[in-house]
């Protein structure tokens, strides 16, 4: 840990500790939590809620038929998996509904608030 030296006020951290001690929450984001989630059976529980939810709202329906035009405009035999995802990665990204992200999020503030003691 490098330290700036000062003669009228106490060392100053480098820059660099700051990222560190980012990097030790995103550890815990990125490492702790997916690991708590798939032990506790609490990410298969929001994996079913979210395919509920997305039928429900007509989402999986309007991908599918994203995907049938498409079909339908390229030809069957000149289409592939890849391409598929292309054209719906992004417009399923976009167009899943708030009602439903924000319901996703509170469960998993839950489970932050509940793991966390």
């Amino acid at each position: 840990m490098y330290m700036r030296h000062s003669v009228n006020r106490p060392p100053t951290p480098d820059v660099r500790d700051e990222h560190e001690k980012e990097a030790t929450l995103q550890e815990i984001i990125s490492v702790k939590l997916p690991w708590q989630l798939i032990e506790s059976g609490e990410k298969e529980r929001l994996m079913e809620l979210l395919r509920e939810r997305l039928i429900d709202c007509g989402w999986k329906d309007e991908m599918k038929a994203l995907c049938r035009a498409f079909i339908k405009k390229k030809g069957r035999t000149n289409v592939t998996v890849d391409d598929l995802i292309h054209l719906i990665t992004p417009k399923g990204r976009g167009s899943i509904p708030d009602s439903v992200k924000a319901e996703l999020l509170q469960r998993i503030r839950t489970f932050l608030v509940s793991a966390a003691h």
